[in-house]
């Protein structure tokens, strides 16, 4: 029979776990839709940038899967349907553009608002290890950068 402590310290761990399992689908999303517009631009420094954010949220699903392993738990291996009908989003916005790079742009901004807001809700949502937490949040930030970023090459595409 389980103590309190123990189903406490269980609920916890499913907690935490649920809330790094939906950052890491959300980063596999990021990578993948990255990669999409990287081939899709036309501007050879924008493809380099969005080659390094493809690179940078593959580092941060590797991050989170090697802390879902060292608790015992299988990463998830794919992002979510909600990350797909984005990128399908992009495609026929992106079609449907004269500036594709303008459109490719403005896709990114939204995703990555999309992921601040994610990140701050994870944050807020649950009292993590000190370690986990900095690495959440060092990741938030790090999107953070790259929104502004952005916002950045839009206003001067």
């Amino acid at each position: 029979m389980q103590t309190t402590i123990e189903k406490a310290r269980e609920k916890s761990h499913e907690e935490t776990v649920t809330n790094l399992q939906h950052l890491l689908e959300k980063n596999y999303d990021a990578e993948k839709g990255y990669k999409e517009a990287m081939v899709k631009a036309k501007d050879v420094n924008l493809k380099e940038y969005l080659k390094n954010k493809s690179a940078l949220r593959n580092r941060f699903a590797t991050e989170i899967s090697d802390v879902l392993v060292n608790l015992n738990e299988k990463p998830n291996e794919s992002g979510s349907a909600a990350g797909s009908l984005h990128r399908t989003w992009m495609n026929v916005k992106e079609s449907l553009s004269s500036d594709k790079d303008e459109a490719i742009l403005e896709e990114c901004i939204r995703g990555e608002k999309a992921s601040v807001e994610e990140y701050q809700e994870v944050l807020d949502s649950k009292n993590f290890t000190p370690e986990i937490t900095s690495m959440i949040a060092n990741q938030k930030l790090e999107v953070e950068k790259s929104l502004n970023t952005i916002e950045r090459l839009e206003d001067l595409a």
